[in-house]
C-alpha cells in the first residue's frame, strides 16, 4: 500500500539579485540627462535606495498600490524625509505583470511618459535610489530622484 502526500506550496516573492538591473537604471538616467544637456553626474544614494526599497516592498505586498502613494498614505517626499534625506525628491514607478522586466521595457514606460521623462531629464536631480522587486506575476521598480538641500 502506498502513501500519497499532497501539499500546498505558497509562493512568496521571488528572490533575485536585481543590483545589475537597478544600477543600469541609474546609468540610463545619466544618459538621458546628458542628452538633455546636463553637465553634472547623477549618482546612486543609499538613503534614496532604502526609500525606493520601502515603497517597492509596499507595492509588491499591496496590489492596490500602483503609484506614488504608499499603503500608509505616505508620499515620496514623506518617505524621504522620514529616512533623513535633506532635499526635494521625485519618483518614478513601473509595474510589469510578469516575473521580470527588461531595461528596455522599463525605459519605454518611463521615457514616453511626459511627467516621468521630465523627472529623469531634470538636471537638478543629482542623486538616485533604485529598487526592484519580483514575484511570480509582478515586477515593481521604484526610482527616487533627489535634489539635495544646499549645505550651510
Amino acid at each position: 500500500m502506498g502513501l500519497l502526500v499532497v501539499g500546498t506550496v505558497l509562493a512568496g516573492p521571488a528572490q533575485a539579485d536585481n543590483s545589475r538591473f537597478n544600477n543600469s537604471v541609474v546609468a540610463d538616467v545619466y544618459k538621458i540627462q546628458r542628452d538633455a544637456g546636463c553637465s553634472g553626474n547623477v549618482r546612486s544614494d543609499r538613503s534614496l535606495q532604502a526609500v525606493a526599497q520601502r515603497h517597492a516592498d509596499d507595492m509588491l505586498g499591496n496590489r492596490n498600490i500602483n503609484g506614488d502613494i504608499g499603503s500608509d498614505g505616505s508620499t515620496p517626499q514623506d518617505r524621504a524625509d522620514q529616512a533623513g534625506f535633506r532635499g526635494r525628491v521625485a519618483e518614478t514607478v513601473a509595474i510589469n505583470p510578469a516575473l521580470a522586466m527588461s531595461g528596455i521595457e522599463l525605459l519605454n514606460q518611463w521615457y514616453y511618459n511626459p511627467a516621468y521623462y521630465a523627472i529623469m531629464s531634470d538636471c537638478a536631480n543629482t542623486l538616485m535610489g533604485v529598487w526592484s522587486e519580483n514575484s511570480l506575476d509582478r515586477t515593481v521598480v521604484v526610482a527616487l530622484y533627489g535634489q539635495p538641500a544646499p549645505t550651510r
